[in-house]
């Protein structure tokens, strides 16, 4: 059943509405190596070669780097021994003898470096089915950080999208939906791209970076740092790291030991000294001198009738007697 699903109604001419409801099926059925023998399928189709330069970008964006190790091992690949997988895309909808990108931009990329015809395979598609198609192609190569699906997920949400497509979209379960949507909210995008696809930064270090923005004053830290030269020189990694680690610093900077009232009594002999430290939490006295020990076991030995005169005043005070 998933091997029909999202490309059988690519593949097939299909009205425009069981393509919607395939590719709504696809993720629930939750099988990835039924998406790669889907691409087989897609890859056995009708291929045409297009001039790439009629060949448009998706209407939504789902990388942060453009020109990273792998799209330089791409492009020496297909220098070798030319472009094995088609591409798909789509009649431009606002465009007559122009195409839109559903996945394979960087062979597209490649084909124009390489002055190349890029081979596709063009089937009409509504929006909703483009944005699934894209976003299980790339969940099925394994090749988008979680950041990229994040803001991938929150573009799609932006366009007006609901839960379901973008959680088929991008073969999400409930628990990585709901802390993308934690990261989106609280780290601005214009950070996000500032770091880049940090690929080796996983969702819960993300996550815990947008705990830290959530601190008062932080964002317009972070918004400072990121804007700096030497942050940007940085691989994308160490960007990230650079700002957690920054704003972490920040923190244990700012939080401050909750203050302690400290207090040293004495009679007028100065037989014994006593140090008072109140912590609103913790209350401790300290004795010392000669008469330190045998006032302690008094203290000590009298703590229920203390407590008892302590509770009566208290009453008192709160009855006004």
């Amino acid at each position: 059943m998933a091997r029909k699903d999202i490309f059988s109604s690519v593949m097939n001419q299909a009205p425009l509405k069981a393509e919607r409801n395939d590719a709504l099926s696809y993720v629930v059925s939750g099988a990835s190596r039924s998406i790669k023998s889907s691409f087989e399928e897609l890859a056995k189709g009708s291929v045409v070669e297009l001039d790439p330069d009629l060949v448009d970008g998706s209407f939504v964006s789902d990388r942060l780097d453009q020109d990273d190790e792998a799209f330089h091992e791409l492009l020496a690949a297909i220098r070798e021994r030319g472009q094995d997988s088609p591409i798909l895309v789509r009649p431009h909808p606002a465009g007559s003898g122009r195409y839109q990108i559903v996945f394979g931009h960087r062979r597209v990329k490649v084909a124009k470096q390489l002055g190349r015809q890029v081979r596709a395979v063009v089937k009409p598609l509504t929006d909703q089915d483009h944005v699934i198609a894209q976003g299980q192609e790339n969940a099925a190569r394994s090749n988008l950080s979680f950041i990229e699906r994040t803001l991938f997920a929150k573009r799609l949400a932006d366009l007006g999208y609901d839960q379901s497509v973008i959680r088929s979209a991008l073969a999400l379960d409930a628990t990585t939906y709901s802390k993308m949507q934690s990261v989106s909210a609280n780290v601005p995008e214009a950070i996000i791209v500032a770091i880049g696809s940090a690929k080796a930064i996983g969702r819960d270090r993300w996550w815990q970076l947008s705990k830290l923005l959530q601190v008062p004053g932080n964002g317009q830290k972070a918004v400072q740092l990121v804007a700096a030269d030497d942050f940007m020189a940085q691989a994308g990694d160490e960007r990230f790291n650079l700002l957690f680690n920054f704003l972490s610093k920040s923190k244990r900077q700012t939080t401050k030991p909750a203050a302690s009232a400290k207090k040293v009594w004495s009679p007028k002999d100065k037989s014994i000294s006593v140090d008072i430290k109140d912590t609103g939490k913790l209350f401790t006295l300290s004795l010392r001198e000669k008469n330190a020990s045998r006032f302690g076991a008094y203290i000590a030995e009298n703590l229920e009738d203390l407590y008892r005169v302590f509770r009566e005043s208290e009453t008192s005070r709160k009855t006004g007697d």
